[in-house]
């Protein structure tokens, strides 16, 4: 029960990686909320969990709905222990020049201004306890790029380098601030990032892989949980790669 008694927020949680992130946590004793634009995936998940989860319906880019979860989970829980910002999207794969004007301010949004919004909704709070744990969802694509995803693999980069930039902050408020850095995965944006979902298309992917497998929602709930865990109290600004060996 590594993370027993903690408290969590998992946005995006309702399914893929998110889903692996709360199922861990749950399992570890956390209590743990999962925010989602999807109400009725994160209801039924909550419901698989029990007593442990709690749903929140959330659009992660708008400010509003932000704070409407951050207040939600303060009066549930009381206080907030570890935030995962894991929402996240893509655009299909598409020539840089090409991708529409829509896309690309959906990727910022939700890949970049969810961090900023859950920031300022729970940074303060952490900062008054003198202590929390926020885990960044970034990507291998932010570190070794595909071609055809330019504006998600620069959305990733960002991520990594506010990842950073937010620990080296925030480490004297007793906060600490680090990313994971997923290679694709068994998740719902698997056929967006390939463009067709064929077993060509994902040996082609799997190619690049050493340990020749794709993420599993497991996989990065057991990083996750290392990383908000009391075992990692002295690891921030770090962005850990579960790529099998992607990167190397």
């Amino acid at each position: 029960m590594r993370l027993q008694d903690k408290t969590a927020i998992v946005t995006g949680g309702a399914s893929g990686f998110g889903a692996g992130i709360v199922r861990k946590f749950a399992a570890e004793g956390a209590r743990v909320m999962i925010a989602d634009i999807n109400e009725a995936a994160a209801a039924a998940l909550a419901d698989e969990i029990g007593d442990r989860a709690l749903a929140q319906s959330v659009n992660v880019a708008n400010r509003e709905s932000v704070q409407a979860m951050a207040a939600a989970a303060l009066e549930r829980f009381g206080h907030l222990d570890i935030l995962i910002n894991n929402a996240g999207i893509t655009h299909l794969p598409t020539p840089l020049e090409e991708v529409s004007e829509d896309d690309f301010d959906r990727v910022f949004q939700v890949n970049m201004k969810s961090v900023y919004l859950t920031a300022h909704a729970l940074v303060p709070h952490m900062k008054a306890r003198g202590q929390g744990a926020i885990l960044n969802i970034a990507s291998t694509a932010g570190v070794s790029p595909r071609p055809r995803l330019n504006w998600y693999n620069a959305s990733k980069g960002w991520m990594i380098t506010a990842t950073r930039t937010m620990a080296i902050e925030l480490a004297p408020a007793g906060v600490r601030v680090n990313a994971l850095n997923p290679v694709a995965g068994e998740t719902p944006l698997l056929k967006s990032f390939m463009g067709e979902d064929t077993p060509e298309m994902r040996a082609k992917f799997l190619a690049t892989i050493p340990l020749g497998r794709f993420s599993q929602p497991e996989d990065m709930g057991n990083a996750a949980c290392f990383l908000c865990s009391d075992e990692a109290s002295m690891i921030t600004g770090v962005a850990l790669e579960v790529d099998g060996g992607r990167c190397i």
